[in-house]
């Protein structure tokens, strides 16, 4: 009688724990949904980073910090923390489990490279010893998690539109989206672009933000490319030599927005965009006019507040992700990263060249991934 008492009093403790548990996740999820995850400030925390960029396979050494010399790593010791909730600790193998079986896929720049780094750090670092296999096929490259037969791609397109090669040279086609027939056989997207399409105005490129612009693809080798990679653009069936080149992002991102609307099944493929990410070259963005690079930035901006205001691809991307029916995640992380002046590869790289426009790995962009994990969870 007293065991048949004991075992039932087990099973309701069970039970008990279980509800707790379940409740507990389900008030933490709640939270998160209710919660903007891109207010917030940047806080130290010894627990980070999320990994030791060390024992990372995939890290590029564009990218490979430490490997090259970099000494000050209080960098690495920052969390994000939202103004409203705390941040999920990104769960590498939930993540492998929950999409086993499915493809992921980053469509974008060298920021995207930037990125997909980033992801394939963190699940190494959650799964170790899992075995895997990576592809390079021209400019795309395919990492597969076989025991959870997870595929993570990086597709390369600079501005997701086409460029085509035809006599009078190479046409930039911001009405046309060819590749979308490829990425719309994906489970998870992430697109990205905006570097690309940067200018002060037509035909004035910003030379100092952005001739640090390399390839970071076919050949994996460091080669300085040209500020744009056209030499005729056509939208609306005219062509220019060129156009002012914000509304060229504009009109590149409605085809876009359009593709998704008429060629993905948001049913199957969940679609998420990421926000522009910043570069730091210029100290009178963050009240520091005397400084014209990262390269002594040792530590974020005080507070969630960035001093120069969001660039004007913020608002553009917004503008034409409401105008989309089917569900799109805006992964916002502009003025989360902007106040990170001091996340930058500056002269760390393999090439020592100044980069302030990507990420140190381990690095800000593995607090991108930490958000587009919590909203999948």
């Amino acid at each position: 009688m007293g065991k048949a008492i004991i075992e039932e009093f087990s099973s309701l403790l069970l039970i008990a724990v279980v509800g707790l548990a379940v409740f507990g996740s389900s008030k933490a999820n709640a939270e998160i949904k209710s919660c903007d995850l891109f207010e917030g400030s940047w806080i130290f925390d010894n627990s980070y980073p999320l990994y030791n960029s060390t024992a990372c396979p995939f890290i590029r050494k564009e990218f490979d910090c430490i490997k090259f010399g970099r000494s000050n790593l209080e960098y690495l010791k920052y969390k994000w923390q939202p103004t409203g909730c705390a941040l999920p600790r990104f769960d590498g193998k939930d993540l492998l489990t929950r999409f086993k079986g499915k493809k992921i896929m980053y469509v974008g720049d060298s920021l995207s490279l930037n990125n997909f780094e980033s992801l394939l750090c963190l699940l190494n670092a959650a799964v170790p010893d899992a075995k895997f296999n990576q592809e390079i096929y021209k400019e795309n490259v395919t990492v597969t998690f076989l025991d959870y037969g997870v595929q993570v791609v990086l597709f390369h397109s600079n501005l997701l539109v086409d460029i085509e090669v035809e006599s009078m040279g190479r046409v930039l086609k911001l009405d046309s989206i060819e590749n979308g027939q490829i990425w719309k056989e994906f489970d998870l997207l992430i697109f990205n672009t905006w570097l690309w399409y940067s200018t002060r105005g037509p035909q004035q490129p910003d030379v100092h933000q952005y001739s640090y612009c390399f390839s970071f693809f076919s050949t994996l080798n460091f080669i300085p490319l040209p500020l744009k990679g056209w030499d005729f653009i056509e939208v609306g069936g005219k062509i220019s030599k060129d156009m002012d080149r914000v509304e060229a992002f504009r009109a590149g991102l409605n085809t876009w927005a359009k593709w998704v609307e008429t060629d993905v099944d948001t049913n199957k493929t969940k679609v998420f965009f990421q926000g522009a990410s910043p570069a730091h070259y210029h100290g009178s963005d963050w009240n520091e006019p005397n400084v014209n690079n990262c390269l002594n930035e040792t530590s974020p901006v005080n507070g969630s507040t960035y001093p120069s205001g969001l660039p004007v691809a913020v608002e553009i991307v917004k503008q034409v992700l409401s105008n989309i029916s089917k569900p799109v995640f805006l992964l916002d992380i502009t003025k989360l990263s902007q106040l990170r002046k001091d996340g930058h590869p500056s002269k760390y790289n393999a090439f020592k060249g100044m980069d302030c426009t990507h990420w140190c790995l381990a690095g800000v962009p593995d607090t991108w991934n930490q958000i587009f994990y919590a909203s999948l969870i």
